[in-house]
């Protein structure tokens, strides 16, 4: 599995003319090392003397953002898996009118997993950053920039996600479909607000 591989074979084919993986599995990997970073914060705190009256919360926290890098980590390879389903009902033979119904319905369930996978990575970097005041509030003085680093990066992965779920459910024909995508969309978006900058806030009045 690509996420299995090296960074730089990852790189490498990101930059080749592979279409996966691709954007989404980008956001995945970026969510991924945000995640990741809450971790290395946690795991730098826990056994500290200073930080013994907080402990039980980093190791608190440090189980979710633990759990989070594994979800990232498979969705990267989810959104590989969506891609290529995609691609392949775009393979469908199309010369009957039976065939044209069966390829069109495909398509639009492809789009929806398409859409999808994407949309739970932009959950999964909300809940990164729902973690990362507490992180930064508790965590390790002396590396309370990588919290700040984890916070950035969350929201870039969130910002990516939303992306690619707009541009699969713009193909989306279901009115319906389309209008519950939008309308979380705009949910996670109120939601994700500030979120950054106030973890921001705590970590540059550490530094």
């Amino acid at each position: 599995m690509i996420k299995d591989k090296k960074i730089k074979t990852f790189l490498d084919t990101l930059a080749s003319k592979s279409p996966t993986p691709g954007g989404g599995s980008a956001a995945a990997l970026v969510g991924a090392m945000s995640a990741a970073l809450l971790s290395m914060v946690g795991n730098l705190t826990i056994g500290k003397e200073k930080y013994l009256d907080v402990e039980n919360d980093i190791k608190r926290l440090l189980e979710k953002s633990e759990k989070l890098r594994a979800d990232f980590e498979e969705l990267i390879e989810k959104d590989i898996e969506a891609f290529n389903q995609f691609m392949a009902v775009m393979k469908l033979p199309k010369e009957t009118k039976e065939q044209k119904e069966n390829r069109s319905r495909e398509m639009q369930n492809a789009l929806k997993d398409a859409a999808n996978v994407p949309l739970e990575i932009a959950r999964k970097s909300l809940e990164v950053l729902n973690i990362c005041q507490e992180v930064a509030a508790k965590g390790n003085k002396n590396v309370i920039s990588d919290a700040g680093v984890g916070a950035i990066v969350a929201e870039a992965a969130f910002e990516s996600a939303i992306l690619n779920v707009k541009i699969n459910s713009g193909m989306i024909k279901d009115e319906k479909d389309k209008k519950d995508l939008n309308r979380e969309i705009e949910e996670l978006n109120r939601l994700v607000k500030g979120k950054k900058d106030k973890a921001m806030g705590i970590v540059l009045k550490k530094i």
